[in-house]
C-alpha cells in the first residue's frame, strides 16, 4: 500500500486510507477483527502510536544560502504578487511569471476565474513590459514558452491547456473544462509543459500518472510513464527529464519515452521543477523535503544522478517559502519561484571551481 500522499498549501494530495474491516486475518492465521480487540494488543498498539507521533522529524538539512538579486524585478506601485506558481523564459531574455493574484490554492476550487492579470513579462533588467490573463484562468500552474514565442499555460482547475500568442490571444484549448479523466481528450490537473520537435510534453499531473505527448497544433500522440504527481517535465539534447515529486525521484527517459535511470531524491526530498543545466547536470528545486517541511532548496546533480551540490534560497521561518518552478536564462541566471513567499527571485549558481 503506497503512502499517503501530503496535503500542503498549492500541492494537495488524498490521504490513504487503511480499511481494516476489508483485511482477511485467515490469510496471515489470525482474526483480524479479533486481534484488534485484545485489550493488551490494542494498549501496545496505542503506545506506539504516541511514540510515533511524538517522536521528532530529523533536523533540517544544513545548506548553505544563496543570495538572491532583491533589486529584482521592479513592480509598478499597487501591483503586487499573488502565489506565484510559474516562470519561464523565451529567446530574448524576457522573463514570464504566473502567478495567482489575490487567489490562494484552496479545495474545493472555485469556479469563477481571477479576474486581475495573472501573466507578467518582464525584461531581462526587471522591468514590466506586460501583463495579462485577467478573467481567464481559475488555478493557473505552468507556464513554458516554446521556441516560435508562444505561451503555453496549465490549468489545475479548468483542467486544461492552453497556447496563447505573446500578447495573449488565446490560440489552443486542450481538454474539457472541469472533466478529469485519463485518456486523449482529457487531463488530470496538468501541471507542466515542454517541447521537443514536433511534440508537447504535459506533465499529467495531480490526478493522472503519465506525461502526455500532442502535437503543437494539440493532436493527441500518446502517452507514458507512472509517476506519483508528474511535477515537472523538462528537456536536453538526448532525455526527458520527470519531477516524480510524491515519489521523492527523478525519473530519466530518452527522447523515444525509455526509462534510463532513477534518482532518489536526498532523504526523500520533494522535487517541484528542474532544469538541464548542460552536459547531462541538472538542476533541481525541492519544495518539501523528507520531513514534509516546506522549503526552498536548490541541488545540482552531476551526470550519474549523484547530488554534487545544494543551497538554501528560501525565506526564513517555518513554511516562509515553498519553491515552486525553475528557469534558466541565456545569461545564465535563475529564476525560481516561491507559492508561500509570494515572489520570484533572480540569483546566479556558483561557478565550479568556486566550490
Amino acid at each position: 500500500m503506497g503512502a499517503a500522499m501530503q496535503t500542503k498549501a498549492g500541492d494537495p494530495g488524498a490521504p490513504a486510507h487503511f480499511d481494516l474491516s476489508r483485511v482477511d486475518g485467515t490469510a496471515f492465521g489470525f482474526n483480524v477483527v479479533s486481534l484488534f480487540r485484545s485489550p493488551r494488543l490494542s494498549a501496545g498498539l496505542a503506545f506506539l502510536s504516541i511514540a510515533a507521533c511524538s517522536a521528532p522529524p530529523p533536523p533540517r538539512e544544513e545548506l548553505p544560502t544563496l543570495a538572491v538579486d532583491t533589486g529584482w524585478p521592479t513592480i509598478p506601485a499597487g501591483t503586487k504578487f499573488g502565489e506565484v506558481s510559474g516562470v519561464d523564459v523565451d529567446a530574448q531574455g524576457n522573463v514570464w511569471v504566473l502567478h495567482r493574484a489575490g487567489r490562494k490554492w484552496e479545495e474545493p476550487f472555485p469556479k469563477e476565474p481571477i479576474p486581475e492579470p495573472t501573466v507578467f513579462k518582464f525584461s531581462p533588467d526587471g522591468t514590466l513590459l506586460a501583463q495579462w490573463g485577467a478573467g481567464v484562468f481559475v488555478m493557473p500552474h505552468g507556464i513554458s514558452i516554446d521556441a516560435e514565442g508562444k505561451v503555453w499555460i496549465t490549468d489545475v482547475a479548468r483542467e486544461q491547456v492552453f497556447r496563447f500568442s505573446a500578447e495573449g490571444r488565446q490560440e489552443l484549448t486542450l481538454g474539457e473544462q472541469g472533466v478529469t479523466a485519463q485518456d486523449a481528450a482529457h487531463f488530470g490537473r496538468p501541471a507542466d509543459v515542454a517541447f521537443l520537435l514536433g511534440r508537447v510534453l504535459i506533465a499529467d499531473g495531480y490526478v493522472n500518472t503519465r506525461v502526455a505527448e500532442v502535437s503543437p497544433e494539440g493532436a493527441f500522440i500518446r502517452d507514458w510513464g507512472d509517476f506519483k504527481v508528474a511535477h515537472a517535465v523538462a528537456v536536453d539534447e538526448t532525455r526527458i527529464y520527470v519531477a516524480d515529486r510524491e515519489n521523492a525521484r527523478i525519473q530519466i527517459y530518452d527522447h523515444g519515452g525509455k526509462l534510463v535511470a532513477s534518482w532518489a531524491s536526498p532523504a526523500g526530498n520533494h522535487t517541484y521543477a528542474l532544469k538541464p543545466l548542460g552536459d547531462g547536470r541538472v538542476l533541481a528545486l525541492e519544495g518539501r523535503d523528507g520531513a514534509d517541511r516546506n522549503g526552498a532548496v536548490l541541488r545540482i546533480y552531476a551526470a550519474g544522478g549523484t547530488a554534487e551540490a545544494a543551497y538554501d534560497i528560501g525565506l526564513p521561518g517555518d513554511d516562509a517559502s515553498l519553491g515552486h518552478d525553475l528557469a534558466i536564462g541565456p545569461d545564465g541566471h535563475i529564476y525560481a519561484t516561491d507559492v508561500n513567499g509570494g515572489r520570484v527571485v533572480r540569483l546566479s549558481l556558483p561557478s565550479r571551481s568556486d566550490k
